[in-house]
């Protein structure tokens, strides 16, 4: 506790902490030269908004006083980025703070680093090469290899990560195949049988709703070497276009090391009619008690109505990677000043 409240005594007396930070800036220093050097264009979107979008996650809410109305710090910077393939850039980045309102622990910190970036004409296929990639590029250039140990498992970065879809993911690790469920209500039963924690009432709950929370419960920690795991359904994926040839699911992915998620890309969604549909059910599922749920963006359907090409986006928490490449257990211990409870005075 004392190390983290007084960071600067720490970079004093130990070297291995002041090394983990200067790997900090050559990690996110290589990860600007690897886009960079593919015609990617580094931008700033606002932080403060009139509505939390681009993530399902509690928003920090604060009040413009001059306006008289209430803001919320960004939770993801996707839903400006993705203004910007509106508006005629192609490749575009962005790297900085996101903030969200929850829990504190090992892998998270309510305020963290993300870098998110958008390609015009590209799918999700494209966002897994660039993933595997540019990381492996950050491995060579700031490690000199793409292995590296972490808790004593050596994890290796380089391309081609496994792919597997989040169906047959259930289907090996809880030997349950979503395929073979023909609706809601088997899907119910299923979930009762294996007590799944849900994140809303078992009546409101889809097939797709089960499906991931099967995931999320059974699947997720087996992923110790760099995994995507594709094809989400479409409840879990509200900016997300439908898979082709499936509509059940989405052209989305999420990698995974050591059993922790570190990216999440889509084929973006560009469709405005669709989007509203997708942003009406979210609305629906925040009266259900999800707190998290998307809230309507008007200004970002309007975006969509004047015209969004076909794009693969993706996202992927700086700090988490940054953990796995300097062997760090703690989130604490990749932020200089990380968030903590004032001390009773």
């Amino acid at each position: 506790d004392l190390k983290y409240r007084q960071s600067y005594v720490d970079l004093i007396m130990k070297d291995q902490v002041k090394d983990t930070f200067m790997k900090r800036t050559a990690i996110i220093k290589a990860m600007r030269e690897f886009l960079d050097n593919k015609d990617f264009i580094e931008v700033e979107t606002p932080i403060l908004s009139p509505i939390a979008g681009g993530a399902a996650a509690k928003p920090f809410i604060t009040h413009h006083n001059s306006l008289d109305m209430d803001m919320y710090l960004r939770i993801a910077t996707e839903l400006y980025l993705k203004r910007l393939i509106v508006g005629g850039f192609e490749k575009v980045y962005e790297i900085g703070k996101c903030f969200r309102n929850e829990g504190m622990d090992v892998r998270h910190n309510p305020e963290y680093t993300s870098i998110e970036l958008y390609e015009a004409f590209a799918d999700y296929n494209d966002m897994m090469e660039i993933t595997e990639n540019m990381v492996a590029h950050i491995c060579q250039k700031v490690l000199g290899t793409t292995k590296v140990v972490y808790e004593d498992t050596e994890i290796d970065f380089k391309p081609p990560w496994n792919r597997i879809t989040m169906v047959d993911a259930v289907k090996k690790f809880a030997n349950v195949d979503f395929n073979e469920i023909k609706d809601d209500d088997e899907a119910r039963k299923i979930a009762e049988e294996k007590n799944i924690e849900l994140k809303k009432e078992l009546k409101d709950c889809s097939k797709g709703d089960i499906l991931d929370a099967m995931f999320e419960e059974f699947c997720e920690e087996k992923f110790i070497q760099p995994t995507f795991v594709l094809d989400y359904p479409v409840e879990v994926s509200p900016l997300t276009k439908k898979k082709r040839g499936n509509s059940e699911f989405t052209e989305r992915f999420e990698g995974f090391v050591y059993g922790r998620e570190i990216c999440n890309a889509y084929s973006e969604l560009n469709d405005p009619i669709v989007q509203k549909e997708r942003f009406v059910q979210q609305l629906k599922e925040r009266e259900l008690g999800d707190d998290e749920a998307y809230m309507m963006d008007d200004d970002f359907i309007n975006a969509l109505e004047i015209g969004m090409p076909p794009t693969g986006g993706l996202g992927i928490g700086v700090d988490r990677l940054i953990m796995f490449l300097t062997n760090s257990s703690s989130i604490r211990d990749v932020i200089l000043f990380p968030t903590m409870k004032p001390l009773q005075q």
